[in-house]
């Protein structure tokens, strides 16, 4: 946008160098954002136990974010039993950490993604991949900022008496 705006001023007042160089700089942009866009993610799904070292330290090491979208995380304090990561091209994406409570219902802690894997695709291909580990459905009523409720909402759960659920 900023490289069309130039570019017309350019051609407004005569500026024919800089014109050429505005319109180079769009067919790279758009070439680039056309990329971006065709990228294909490959996501892979890791069946964790709750006590990992690596579930420990990506906590840890994301602690301060999680914060902001669960202010009542405490994952020392927690009956976690069940743990999945998701990893994209061997980097963790997204964790999800919850407690079987049998029959295929799993009561979700934590459903986080990293910050540079919030654009909902980590969430699709793990809720693509629970039901190959037998979860079938995902209950979530941990108390959530606003964005992480708006989250749930547009990966497909419905409230119901205060708990997001989703049939997978």
């Amino acid at each position: 946008l900023g490289s069309v705006i130039s570019g017309s001023y350019a051609l407004i007042i005569g500026s024919f160098p800089l014109v050429l160089m505005n319109s180079c700089l769009i067919i790279i942009n758009v070439y680039n954002l056309y990329k971006l866009l065709k990228a294909e993610q490959k996501y892979d799904l890791i069946d964790s136990e709750a006590n990992d070292a690596f579930i420990g330290y990506f906590v840890s090491h994301y602690k301060e974010d999680i914060q902001k979208y669960f202010p009542n995380f405490a994952f020392e304090n927690s009956d976690i039993n069940k743990a999945y990561i998701v990893c994209c091209e061997g980097n963790p994406s997204n964790i999800l950490l919850g407690k079987d409570n049998g029959n295929g219902v799993l009561d979700v802690i934590l459903d986080y993604s990293t910050p540079f894997y919030r654009d909902c695709s980590a969430g699709k291909y793990l809720y693509a991949a629970l039901p190959s580990k037998g979860v079938k459905v995902l209950q979530f009523a941990q108390n959530s900022s606003k964005e992480h409720e708006d989250y749930l909402t547009k990966m497909g759960f419905k409230k119901e008496n205060g708990v997001f659920r989703k049939n997978l």
